[in-house]
């Protein structure tokens, strides 16, 4: 139950006063947090507003704007807990940043790829949540962003998601060995040891999606192929889920490649920072060139993700958003 009546202020913004009661069922350290740890998050997110707990009713007083901003957030994180979800800081923070956008947080960090062992994978953003419905609307999407922001970690997840509800036959995952170059040759071991390293990040997401025992079966039977992108030329695949990962290092001729071994009843996902080209001698980056070729085709989505997307450490962002600035201070 809540109502807003007006309350005194000092000079500036008019300020309004709202009670929320919460339900006797829920328990306030649920909401709160342990030692009012989200309480007083949602307090420096909004440090014009005044939010006082008292029992189960919480009173706000603020601008009319941050008054209905903050009901929401309560609204959103009670809907959080029903549905046995827990509250986590990086939850709440990215709620906030959802409503100020006007987006509703439980449509979004609600929306489950799949689940194992107790952890479960979705989108996080906008932005994310955009690619992930793009992949389930379109055959050939484009996921085009900087570190960080999920851009091979949702795609792998919709591949096994998929793989699971037995909509393809298998997953196939890709990416140049650009960054080895002449330097290959001179790695100990055998061809398939000297390429391994610049496929681990693969290998590491699925790590996170399949009991890690039954992957090397899945791969010895061919339900999952990871391999260099060298490896595509001059096939057709059908009934897969296909990722080309740090689609960035290809060049023109080989994304082509790539986009034509597309087979029948198959998907295709390209992953890429079109920031982090590594080609030698300044050769052009397919990727980059692609959107170019392809935008406006049917069934083919550009999805680009930002800085705002990047889910790991809150660092990462904020390294990402400083390296943009400085690159776009040297283009001026």
């Amino acid at each position: 139950m809540t109502s807003i009546v007006p309350a005194p202020a000092p000079a500036g913004p008019p300020h309004a006063q709202a009670m929320i009661t919460v339900p006797a069922s829920q328990p306030m350290v649920a909401l709160l947090g342990t030692s009012d740890e989200y309480l007083r998050l949602i307090e420096a997110a909004f440090g014009d507003a005044d939010i006082l707990v008292r029992g189960n009713q919480i009173t706000i007083t603020g601008t009319p704007a941050d008054i209905a901003l903050i009901e929401t957030l309560f609204g959103e994180m009670l809907a959080f807990l029903r549905t046995a979800q827990p509250l986590s800081a990086e939850n709440i923070e990215r709620s906030i940043t959802l409503l100020r956008s006007g987006e509703r947080p439980t449509e979004i960090l609600s929306s489950n790829i799949l689940s194992n062992r107790g952890r479960t994978i979705r989108p996080k953003t906008v932005n994310q949540k955009n690619y992930v419905d793009a992949i389930d609307k379109n055959t050939i999407v484009f996921g085009i962003g900087p570190a960080g922001t999920g851009k091979t970690y949702l795609a792998v997840a919709k591949a096994v998601q998929a793989l699971q509800a037995k909509r393809i036959t298998r997953i196939v995952l890709t990416r140049p060995a650009v960054e080895a170059g002449e330097r290959l040759g001179f790695l100990p071991g055998t061809l398939s040891e000297k390429i391994d390293p610049y496929l681990r990040p693969l290998y590491d997401a699925l790590h996170d999606m399949i009991d890690p025992e039954s992957i090397p079966r899945l791969i010895t039977s061919g339900t999952i192929e990871v391999a260099p992108l060298a490896y595509m030329r001059g096939r057709t695949l059908n009934d897969a889920f296909i990722i080309l990962d740090e689609a960035q290092n290809t060049t023109a001729e080989q994304m082509k490649m790539f986009l034509t071994r597309l087979g029948f009843g198959s998907t295709m996902v390209v992953t890429g920072d079109v920031t982090q080209v590594d080609l030698p001698g300044g050769a052009t980056s397919g990727l980059r060139v692609v959107s170019d070729i392809l935008e406006g085709i049917e069934d083919v989505e550009f999805c680009r993700l930002t800085s705002q997307d990047v889910v790991r450490h809150k660092l990462v962002g904020r390294i990402v958003e400083a390296y943009d600035k400085y690159d776009q201070k040297r283009e001026q």
